[in-house]
């Protein structure tokens, strides 16, 4: 196992990666990434979007028995736990962990009342996301995310590793140089099961109260929390 990476040498050692392959250093960063973390201090956190359905093809391909995360907020789509139901059949030796928030729906609304995510979006994604995901991580020295440097402004500047004062550890971002149509091509080559609602212009998929198609010219990030100014569920904020 070689030295893992610090918040003294992460950046050095993110520039190591070549990007230049097939799959632009995906597979190098991961496979660094699962040499370098013992198995219980690693873990991927899924949206099950279409980057998460690369990641996963690509992690199972170095770890086929790796730690995933979803975070079920109890409010998504239906065809994002089809998804998930069809993955765990393609790949059955990972280990998929469906994590919830500790209030249920019900008891949300009866602290904070109905529709927490209309009138305080951030305050609902930090109950049923952030909290859940900070207990996840809080044993865990590194995490895997998807996010890609074409799909927003506040995302154009992600390295391969990437020092996580949120969550005090480091975040490891193998798809940052892909570009969507990749994604895409990707994910028709392998035949792999993927979120139908992408088909219907749906390009980031969240809570279904807070997600809309968007048009072309939008960026991924357009269709969550639209008419609000907020783009983030606050995961890869500070």
């Amino acid at each position: 196992m070689t030295t893992p990476v610090t918040y003294e040498n992460w950046i050095q050692i993110s520039d190591t990666f070549p990007f230049e392959d097939k799959t632009k250093g995906a597979i190098s960063v991961l496979r660094w990434a699962y040499s370098s973390y013992p198995e219980d201090q690693i873990v991927y956190a899924s949206s099950f979007g279409a980057e998460a359905i690369v990641l996963i093809d690509l992690i199972q391909q170095v770890k086929p028995d790796a730690h995933i995360v979803f975070l079920d907020t109890g409010l998504h789509f239906p065809e994002t736990y089809e998804v998930i139901n069809k993955i765990e059949e393609r790949f059955p030796s990972l280990k998929i962990e469906r994590k919830l928030p500790k209030l249920t729906l019900d008891e949300q609304r009866e602290q904070y009342g109905s529709a927490l995510w209309k009138r305080e979006p951030n305050q609902c994604c930090n109950i049923r996301k952030v909290i859940p995901l900070k207990e996840t991580l809080t044993a865990k020295q590194a995490w895997i995310s998807g996010l890609r440097r074409e799909q927003s402004p506040t995302r154009a500047n992600t390295q391969f590793l990437n020092k996580d004062d949120k969550f005090q550890n480091i975040k490891i971002c193998p798809l940052i140089h892909w570009t969507w149509d990749e994604v895409w091509a990707y994910i028709k080559e392998k035949d792999l099961p993927y979120n139908t609602l992408h088909d219907q212009n749906y390009p980031s998929i969240g809570c279904f109260p807070c997600t809309q198609p968007v048009t072309a010219d939008g960026d991924s990030r357009a269709g969550r929390w639209a008419g609000s100014g907020k783009t983030e569920c606050g995961l890869h904020t500070s």
